[in-house]
């Protein structure tokens, strides 16, 4: 089964995204709050697949991302955000994500995505 790491400043939109995923069998869950987190539970756990906020304290997601993709150029990094934000998406993909989520998102939109990724 696929590791996903899960990061958001927002402890509820974790568990939300969590949520969807261990009903539909995922469960090797790790979780992150933060940029800076997300960088060093990479390092840690080395999960088949990231979703990552933008907008987060410390490091915000681009960053994370970026600092990810600089050693780990195979990762995979799905970006979630509020709407209004294309800039930062164009941003985020051309960073390397692979894919983008809107929030507030709808959990069949989280679980293609993921599946799509980790099958």
């Amino acid at each position: 089964m696929a590791k996903i790491l899960l990061v958001d400043d927002a402890a509820f939109m974790r568990m939300m995204v969590k949520d969807v995923l261990t009903k539909n069998g995922y469960t090797d869950l790790y979780e992150a709050a933060d940029g800076v987190q997300a960088v060093e539970k990479y390092e840690e756990v080395q999960p088949d697949l990231v979703i990552m906020d933008i907008t987060m304290p410390n490091m915000d997601g681009l960053e994370a991302l970026k600092a990810i993709k600089g050693k780990h150029a195979d990762a995979n990094i799905v970006m979630c955000s509020a709407m209004g934000q294309e800039a930062m998406v164009i941003e985020a993909i051309k960073s390397g994500a692979k894919d983008f989520i809107v929030k507030p998102f709808k959990p069949d939109r989280v679980l293609k995505t993921v599946t799509t990724i980790v099958g």
